[in-house]
């Protein structure tokens, strides 16, 4: 008899989660901060370095630069913005949505340590005696000292006090400060007006120069002969002591340039010395044409995945269409309320992450088919395919999980929010696709409409066995069994083959490393029209600048990447991005990466990549033996190769992202193989005892063909969703998706071809010394030899 009160309340759960999703979804995804290559903007890594010797920077002298960088970036009125401490001497700066970067950034990397000189460059001391125009060597340190007196500077300046106002006379703008000790300021401005004004000189001798974090290259006699390169504010002439507070900057100021000195001087000097060591900064347009490619990548991704589990699974499909949708629902919610921001590698961790969650509905299916095939009851497959798979999925997970958690301890900020996103993803999948599957699904099963029904599943009628007559399921794929096993040798050969290829190419190419490694530059221009390579190189040699290459790229060609092998100059990066906002109306992306950032980059890449092997040896181990664990590294070593030989082959740029790429991998490799390696213990389990060679090798290849079917949709499906990326997506992550593409198919081909069959022939070479055998304990554990 049906239980008609199971399927009422199946829709009423469905009603729910369509309601609660289609009622609040456009809010959450409106509220989530998005990153800098989805809207523009710039980040930039500094060393902070001490001003002088006697300076120690510790955790105050960061704190203090921190509190002082938000002050300034609060006079521009951006809301999105991130100042961090990095390790004993970094902060890193990531400001979103900001139009003028160029603006932001001058104000940000501005020591704004005002000083007052003569125009020979000394510095101008508060005492009674005539100021001598021979620079004393003793105050080369731009320290006081009680011979000469204190030195006159921004610290004699009233905190806040700079306005920017207009010239009384003039009406030109100009900028006002007031001074602490009205007498000091009559005392260094009579020392000034009595330096005299010879005649000869194309300047007034009694001007007192002023200047903005003066520099041992500066100089206001070579600036004042080329105007073009003036690095001082103003140098007004003195030519009477003045006993006022008030002192007013005049120079060739706009209004907002006279704003802009203001509010520097006003938000104060920083405590300590700045050094860009990495930066990115990525126009507008790019962030928003990154966005909506992505997102309609992205969604044909998941679509395709949708279509697939509804053709290949039924009624089960379904089901993973309605718990995948609550689990893209779910991720972003978890996402908005850790107010975490969504980057462009994030938003492929979110794609990737539906191929992946719906791995486990696949295992958990696939279990239950074969249940039904074997005979049993709809209710019976039910509950025998749950139990079954739960361990499988566990420990799948897991080892995804250990390489997410090294991407983000190991990787940089966007590489960060990647790792960020597949962690949410691993934990969130196993409550929908595990526990929401099975209660949905549970419902249905439960309530005796499904029996005797094995269509629904996916199943024909005559491909159920009578358990009865004793009749067993023989794994078939497309009707037919092979024997994997028995071509090994042949496996082994073109794995052999194609690393020796591989390894040719890395020796005689090499790989085309990114900036990330390599330190340098890199320009990435969006035109407004196709282009070419002679075109942009003529249009960076028309400003003055040689990149080493240029490659062109996008749907129509309207973007190009130059690199450098110079990191560019906040100044030279300003002159770029003029001269081609001008030129096309968008400012073009630019990435500098200091050698010393590219150095730690290398290193953390080789550290990553360890570690994760590391833990997954000891994770494998424990949950199965070594020698399971030793092949599934040996596999996963093999699918890095891949890529980095088909990089290699391919000249494509290899940066961080390609990292992050290879880690990933490294998890889904291990993921496929502990499935198979999975199958191999439980069916040690039922044989109980293996002693010769032919034994061992009958129960791999028996694991592999129930595996299989998991195994291919399994990475149908997530290759589903890397290749839209990799033909839909933003061009910044079209590398990143290629190394996904190719390393999911290498890691397929390594768990099906290499991982079991290695094991196979490693354990099988010791049974002569003695047998495998499975003895039950209390505690899981893998076979006992």
């Amino acid at each position: 008899m049906v239980k008609r009160g199971r399927i009422v309340a199946f829709f009423l759960l469905l009603l729910i989660f369509a309601g609660t999703i289609g009622t609040t979804i456009q809010g959450i995804t409106k509220d989530i901060r998005l990153g800098l290559d989805l809207q523009g903007g710039f980040e930039i890594l500094y060393e902070v370095t001490p001003i002088d010797e006697d300076q120690e920077i510790d955790r105050d002298a960061l704190e203090a630069t921190v509190e002082t960088i938000y002050r300034r970036v609060d006079s521009l009125g951006i809301s999105e913005t991130s100042v961090n401490i990095e390790g004993e001497d970094r902060i890193r700066v990531q400001l979103a949505g900001i139009e003028d970067q160029n603006k932001a950034r001058e104000l940000i990397g501005t020591s704004a340590r005002l000083s007052f000189r003569t125009v020979d460059d000394d510095e101008i001391r508060i005492n009674d005696e005539p100021l001598s125009l021979e620079m004393d060597e003793e105050d080369d340190n731009n320290e006081p000292d009680t011979e000469n007196g204190e030195i006159f500077n921004g610290s004699n300046l009233v905190e806040g006090s700079a306005q920017q106002e207009f010239h009384p006379d003039t009406k030109a703008p100009i900028v006002t400060l007031k001074v602490k000790d009205a007498k000091e300021f009559q005392s260094v401005t009579k020392k000034v007006s009595q330096l005299g004004d010879d005649p000869s000189t194309p300047y007034s001798e009694n001007s007192m120069v002023i200047w903005m974090d003066f520099g041992e290259e500066d100089s206001f006699i070579a600036d004042f002969n080329n105007p073009e390169e003036q690095g001082y504010i103003s140098a007004p002439r003195v030519s009477e002591p003045l006993l006022t507070k008030e002192v007013m900057i005049t120079g060739d100021f706009t209004v907002d340039g006279a704003q802009e000195l203001a509010n520097i001087l006003n938000a104060g000097s920083l405590p300590v010395d700045m050094k860009e060591l990495y930066s990115t900064s990525v126009g507008a347009q790019f962030g928003e044409q990154a966005l909506n490619k992505t997102i309609i990548a992205g969604a044909i991704g998941i679509a395709l995945v949708f279509v697939y589990m509804l053709f290949y699974y039924r009624l089960p499909g379904v089901v993973a269409v309605i718990t995948l949708s609550t689990y893209i629902f779910l991720i972003l919610l978890v996402f908005e309320l850790m107010n975490g921001v969504l980057t462009l590698p994030g938003i492929a961790a979110l794609v990737l992450g539906v191929g992946m969650a719906v791995d486990a509905n696949i295992i958990t299916y696939e279990r239950i088919k074969e249940e039904m095939k074997a005979g049993k009851s709809t209710l019976s497959a039910f509950k025998a395919g749950n139990s079954r798979s739960l361990a499988t999925i566990l420990d799948a997970n897991i080892t995804t999980m250990l390489a997410a958690i090294v991407l983000f301890i190991f990787g940089t900020s966007s590489v960060k929010g990647f790792a960020t996103m597949l962690i949410i993803s691993i934990l969130v999948s196993f409550l929908t696709a595990v526990y929401g599957s099975r209660l949905m699904l549970g419902l249905l099963v439960k309530s005796r409409a499904l029996n005797k029904k094995p269509g629904f599943f996916g199943v024909k009628p005559s491909q159920v066995k009578d358990i009865e007559k004793g009749e067993e399921v023989e794994a078939k794929v497309f009707g037919r069994s092979f024997d994997f096993v028995k071509h090994r040798k042949k496996f082994f050969g073109i794995s052999i083959a194609l690393i020796l290829s591989g390894a040719i190419a890395l020796g005689a190419m090499g790989l085309n490393l990114g900036i990330d490694f390599t330190s340098g530059s890199r320009v990435q221009v969006l035109a407004d029209e196709p282009v070419t390579e002679e075109t942009l190189k003529e249009e960076f040699e028309e400003i003055g600048y040689t990149p080493k290459t240029i490659v062109i790229s996008g749907d129509d060609d309207e973007i190009g990447v130059a690199r450098f092998t110079s990191v560019l100059s906040k100044s030279e990066i300003a002159d770029i991005k003029g001269h081609f906002n001008e030129l096309y109306g968008s400012n073009p992306s630019v990435s500098t990466v200091s050698s010393i950032v590219g150095e730690e980059l290398v290193k953390n890449a080789v550290y990553a990549v360890a570690i994760a092997s590391i833990g997954i040896i000891i994770y494998v181990t424990i949950r199965f033996e070594i020698y399971f664990a030793l092949t599934a590294i040996v596999a996963l070593l093999h699918d890095a190769f891949f890529i980095i030989a088909l990089f290699s082959l391919t000249q494509l740029e290899f940066d961080i992202t390609i990292i992050a790429a290879i880690l990933t991998i490294v998890g889904y490799s291990v993921n496929d193989t502990i499935v198979t390696f999975d199958r191999i213990r439980e069916n040690l389990k039922l044989k109980k005892k293996v002693k010769t060679f032919s034994e061992l090798a009958e129960i791999v290849n028996k694991s592999l063909m129930e595996t299989l079917a998991r195994s291919l949709n399994t990475v149908l499906t997530v290759v589903f969703a890397a290749l839209m990326l990799l033909l839909f997506g933003a061009t910044a992550i079209t590398n990143f998706s290629f190394g996904l593409v190719v390393g999911l198919i290498a890691g397929t081909y390594s768990s099906l071809f290499i991982a079991a069959q290695l094991w196979l022939v490693w354990r099988g070479s010791m049974l002569k010394r003695k047998p495998i055998e499975y003895k039950e304990k209390k505690q899981t554990g893998g076979p006992q030899v």
